[in-house]
């Protein structure tokens, strides 16, 4: 509840998960330890991604049905509901009236700097390096409610995909989130700190074979950035080789060798066996370890000397002129 600019409640008793998220079984596991009720409620769509060990319900919309549920199921005053990465939309009536303004959001960027989604690929194309826990109170607008606690951390030096950021940032997210509730337990009150209204940017969500396509064009640093950010556990970004679609992963920024023009961006220079040499525009070159067909099999060892990587304009011009949306039944472009 909000009460005089601070955030509490309590007697916590329940915490209600909407939405899914790889940490949620630690959660709960973590809630039975403080006499905490769990549940978790998901949309259709994210009920796939879930652990199939843990138990769920599923709701298209946050409807009469699921708003006559919670009330015979919780008394609100007592349960906090935690939004993780959840596909509705809450308006203003659900926020204010039913939920009494007990749904928060933990989100992994600074606010109000990075608000949207994207998951960490965005962080890694930016060269950002610093991990943030945030919670904060959710309003109509999407990541720009009160901020409730936050801290701080540094991504470690060898944190390079993507998969290296979720699993340093996942660890930080069970220590964060316990330490949270167990405040809320011994009814702390957090001051809510406001968030500017004159500086930020919004993220788009990210979708890896609409927007994984590398532009060749760019710096050494900004591809070797960009193929990172949809390495593991993403397919990888696409390109093409002859007539051939491409995922490429394992790549590192290369300075041994000779100058580069920019007409020999994307050429390979060299196969070294194991790895291949690749120019750019400018005088690094990449080492590349990856590069995978449609069936996820490395055909390193079948590109030539002198073939050359490319992308399509059209190919990229559609990923920049279109948007990928998320909603309880999926994925839509538009």
């Amino acid at each position: 509840m909000i009460k005089n600019n601070h955030f509490e409640i309590k007697n916590l008793k329940n915490i209600v998960f909407l939405g899914e998220d790889e940490c949620l079984k630690d959660f709960i596991r973590f809630n039975k330890t403080q006499g905490i009720k769990s549940e978790i409620i998901t949309s259709p769509h994210q009920a796939k991604n879930l652990d199939k060990t843990l138990s769920f319900k599923k709701f298209m919309r946050l409807d009469k049905k699921f708003q006559s549920y919670i009330r015979s199921n919780y008394k609100i005053e007592e349960t906090l509901f935690v939004s993780v990465a959840s596909r509705w939309i809450f308006n203003q009536h659900l926020i204010n009236r039913f939920f009494k303004k007990n749904l928060i959001n933990f989100h992994g960027a600074r606010l109000p700097f990075d608000s949207g989604s994207g998951g960490f690929s965005w962080n890694i194309m930016r060269n950002d390096r610093i991990c943030i826990q945030l919670a904060h109170l959710v309003t109509k607008e999407i990541d720009k409610g009160p901020i409730i606690s936050y801290e701080k951390f540094l991504y470690p030096y060898e944190c390079k995909i993507s998969k290296d950021f979720y699993n340093f940032y996942n660890d930080k997210f069970r220590y964060f989130y316990k330490k949270f509730i167990l405040s809320l337990k011994k009814k702390r009150k957090f001051k809510l700190i406001p968030q500017l209204d004159y500086i930020g940017r919004y993220n788009p969500r990210l979708l890896t074979k609409k927007d994984g396509w590398i532009d060749w064009y760019q710096s050494s640093e900004e591809i070797i950035n960009f193929i990172n950010a949809f390495d593991d556990p993403y397919e990888g970004a696409s390109t093409m080789i002859g007539k051939v679609k491409c995922n490429i992963k394992k790549v590192q920024l290369h300075g041994g060798e000779g100058k580069n023009h920019p007409f020999m961006t994307g050429l390979v220079l060299r196969n070294d066996k194991n790895w291949i040499v690749v120019a750019t525009r400018d005088n690094n070159c990449l080492i590349i370890e990856e590069v995978l067909d449609a069936k996820s099999k490395n055909i390193i060892n079948k590109i030539k000397p002198g073939q050359r990587f490319f992308t399509l304009s059209q190919k990229l011009d559609y990923s920049k002129s279109k948007r990928v949306f998320f909603d309880t039944k999926g994925f839509k472009i538009k």
